[in-house]
């Protein structure tokens, strides 16, 4: 049984991150104004999202005329978090980025720690933990250098704290291990019951992965010493989890009967199912599992695991579903109803896949191994090969936790040696020679101290260019493609539509019955010909790139709207539903879209002899409806040829397995109607149940 779901939780817990709680204590009519249009963009739901960001945008350009550093600074830290609660990554991580300039150009490293834990926050929400780690490091080096006091203790405590859970989640037990003990101490210290409880659940989940049962257990019996305070009000549900942690141990450790019992006293606890389903659940899963390990009672253990698939099914509860799925199709295995454990196994085995489940999906696979004999090879060749890949990535991981320890042990050990080495020779130097040698052997211990110094730095900038390299690997042969592809259609879409204009003007200037000028343009003529078929042969090798992504896309077809609308004088319009994400969907589909509508309107331009055109987006049962219709002169669309322009428009409409529609005749206008599936990116709410391996570019 694997500590997996409790290692998430853990993480979702300290992934909370810094909450806006710090009101800013001042009577300036500024300050009021703007906590109270950071407020109405917060919790205003009713407002659409454009109205709640303009009153940050109120509220940003106010603070910005705050002369107080720390006041102007401490609303520009809540607008960020502001910006974080709507889902705007961008403007959040510009709004924090300015924020810690700011800091750091004025010294306030109170604000410029948050800002850090503000950034981590985020980046383990989407979970890159070597992003979190790293400004989790840069939070509490800040908070370090603030004055010891029970706030400044607090902070670092609780960045510790946060830095223990992503070593722990990447099974750096050892160094998990040493920061939450240093958390632990400062809660004692403070008596914050709360975080003590934490630090406690914590220490007893990694000795637990460690399989150290007799320690987890005693920190496990340690926290829920804290849970009896009448004044939290999320004291049962932590009773709850502790309780479920302590079985959990008994369970592990061989101890059926105990796990058992605890188990089966959280059951018969009416309030947890209706409470805390997702609980109930897991209480059901490792019961049915405590259960077929004692070889009692199979038909109990069967109906437990089926009511927790039932449950996790009604309120979407993935997470476990997997290991509940893989210990039913256990049992259909003892049953001999092989056909169906198979059946339930691959189940399952696709679940362990879609929550990046990697322990679980290593355990389906051993069983599929064991009862789906037919394709047990090619199970165990599965098997094999994800196991010796997990095993790498952790190894290197803790190879880094590890470096990174041993490296600061070092530099520590070398300034205490250096800084009693300095106070030997200044004291010999006092006592012995004169002062001219007192004064070249402090200059020579000031000179490789700075030595030293510089190596720490050294380190520290070793430390940020890794976790760069680390986030940027693999982007760039996609850069690349992408670049081409940007290349490729601005080619055509651009310069090849101007060039082509110019040789019909120059075209026309050819018929003046000057030799000269005729003579001159003929040679015109034939250089712009050749330039673009040149550009036009680029274009062509260009285009095996794909475009993958276009921030802002309502904005962006306005504004390609608008342009048109100004430099051709035809009235152009331009609807669409507001209550679809559209920066929510995949980049494909909204670039091809944009180029669909900007090709559309160009031959609106050249060709239509339009006065109105009409754009309308909507999105229904799961399609994407494009609608561009113009009153121009039309024509007939069984006659003409169609130029790389049109083909283009139907090589993109093809390549996204959608439709397109032409309808046009003469004197009636032209109406162009493109079909598309949408699909749409990952939410920020699903990202705590994805895997490490997944980064978001923002």
């Amino acid at each position: 049984m694997k500590n997996k779901g409790l290692i998430l939780l853990l993480i979702i817990l300290a992934s909370c991150g810094r909450q806006s709680q710090d009101k800013t204590i001042t009577t300036l009519p500024e300050s009021k104004a703007i906590n109270g249009w950071i407020n109405i963009a917060r919790d205003s739901v009713p407002l659409s999202l454009d109205n709640r960001k303009d009153y940050l945008r109120m509220a940003e350009s106010k603070a910005n005329s705050i002369t107080n550093d720390t006041i102007r600074l401490d609303h520009l830290s809540r607008i960020s978090l502001a910006y974080k609660k709507l889902k705007d990554s961008l403007e959040f991580r510009q709004m924090n980025l300015k924020v810690r300039q700011l800091s750091e150009d004025d010294g306030i490293f109170k604000a410029l720690g948050e800002s850090h834990w503000d950034l981590a926050a985020f980046f383990k929400s989407y979970m890159v933990m070597d992003s979190a780690y790293f400004h989790y490091q840069q939070a509490f080096k800040s908070f370090d250098k603030l004055p010891i006091d029970s706030t400044s203790q607090s902070l670092r405590g609780r960045i510790l704290y946060n830095m223990g859970s992503i070593q722990d989640y990447f099974k750096d037990y050892l160094g998990a291990e040493t920061n939450a003990t240093k958390a632990l101490r400062i809660f004692n210290d403070l008596d914050d019951e709360l975080r003590i409880y934490n630090c406690n659940n914590m220490l007893g989940a990694i000795n637990s992965n460690m399989k150290n049962s007799e320690k987890a257990l005693e920190y496990y019996m340690k926290a829920s010493v804290y849970l009896y305070n009448p004044k939290s009000s999320h004291n049962k549900n932590l009773i709850w989890q502790n309780q479920n942690n302590i079985a959990r141990v008994f369970m592990r450790n061989g101890d059926y009967e105990k796990a058992e019992g605890s188990y089966t006293k959280l059951i018969n606890d009416y309030d947890l199912r209706s409470l805390n389903p997702e609980l109930y659940s897991t209480v059901q899963v490792n019961l049915a599992y405590t259960l077929m390990k004692k070889e009692k009672d199979i038909a109990k253990s069967q109906n437990l695991l089926q009511s927790s698939i039932a449950i996790n099914d009604s309120i979407g509860f993935s997470m476990d579903q997997a290991r509940a799925k893989q210990y039913y199709a256990e049992i259909l295995a003892i049953q001999k109803d092989t056909l169906k454990a198979v059946q339930v196994a691959n189940e399952a085995l696709v679940l362990a896949e879609e929550t990046s489940n990697n322990e679980h999906f290593l355990e389906v696979l051993r069983l599929l191994t064991n009862i789906d004999v037919g394709n047990a090879v090619a199970y165990s060749n599965q098997y094999y090969t994800l196991s010796e890949k997990i095993k790498e990535e952790e190894r290197m991981i803790r190879d880094k936790f590890a470096r990174i320890r041993l490296e600061t042990d070092e530099v520590i050990e070398q300034n205490e040696v250096l800084t009693r080495q300095k106070q030997i020779w200044i004291g010999a130097v006092l006592g012995l020679i004169t002062l001219g040698l007192a004064f070249f052997t402090i200059i020579s211990q000031r000179i490789t101290n700075n030595k030293l110094k510089f190596e720490q730095k050294q380190q520290e900038s070793n430390q940020e260019i890794y976790n760069l390299m680390l986030s940027q690997q693999g982007k760039f042969e996609e850069g690349k493609q992408l670049e081409k592809k940007r290349i490729s259609e601005e080619l055509h879409d651009g310069i090849l539509g101007q060039m082509l204009g110019i040789r019909l003007i120059l075209s026309g200037l050819n018929e003046k019955e000057d030799p000269s000028s005729v003579e001159q343009r003929s040679e015109l003529l034939e250089k712009l010909q050749g330039v673009e078929e040149e550009i036009r042969t680029i274009s062509h090798e260009l285009s095996d790139a794909s475009y993958q992504k276009i921030h802002n896309f309502i904005v962006s077809i306005e504004e390609l709207i608008n342009t048109t609308s100004k430099s051709s004088g035809i009235e152009c319009s331009f609807k669409y539903d507001e209550d679809v994400k559209w920066d929510s969907m995949v980049g494909d589909i909204k670039i091809n879209a944009y180029r669909i509508v900007q090709e559309s309107l160009q031959n609106c331009v050249k060709h239509a002899r339009c006065q109105k055109v009409d754009v309308n987006f909507s999105v229904k049962e799961g399609l994407l409806k494009l609608v561009i219709a113009d009153d121009g002169v039309g024509f007939d669309t069984g006659k003409g040829k169609r130029g790389i322009g049109h083909r283009n428009v139907i090589s993109r409409v093809e390549k996204l397995n959608g439709t397109l529609s032409l309808n046009s005749k003469k004197g009636k206008g032209t109406i162009v109607t493109v079909v598309l599936p949408t699909q749409y990116v990952q939410l920020e709410s699903q990202a705590d149940i994805i895997e490490y391996r997944q980064m978001l570019n923002v």
